[in-house]
């Protein structure tokens, strides 16, 4: 059992991409599909797909082969959530990396919650 699956992700994604494997298999669960949907929109990995056994499911996640460096990073964590107003919303890396942030709407980029003025918490940097 894992008590926080976001940072499960996070760590399988970063673990296969170190080891230069073409793709990792994660459980599935909605906001971890909704997290996987952001960053393959935004680039950072090629792609995903849901696999669908007869009792579970899965995503298989399809790894970058051209990039250098992938960094993702758990901001909010079980025992200190971090939440942010839509003002408090910063960019990452000077725009060159995201935050992924959990909202009233769903889940969205950090940019998206401050266009749309929406706080929440905040999941996860990417960059």
């Amino acid at each position: 059992m894992n008590t926080d699956p976001i940072a499960d992700l996070l760590t399988r994604i970063r673990n296969a991409f170190k080891a230069q494997q073409e793709y990792t298999i994660v459980p599935y669960s909605k906001i971890k599909m909704d997290i996987v949907q952001i960053l393959e929109k935004k680039g950072f990995i090629e792609g995903s797909k849901l696999i669908q056994d007869k009792k579970f499911k899965d995503i298989k996640i399809l790894l970058p082969r051209n990039k250098s460096a992938l960094t993702l990073t758990r901001v909010s964590k079980p025992g200190r959530r971090v939440f942010k107003k839509s003002e408090e919303i910063m960019s990452s890396l000077n725009g060159l990396g995201i935050y992924i942030v959990s909202t009233s709407k769903g889940v969205m980029t950090g940019e998206d919650a401050k266009a749309d003025k929406i706080g929440g918490e905040i999941l996860c940097e990417v960059y």
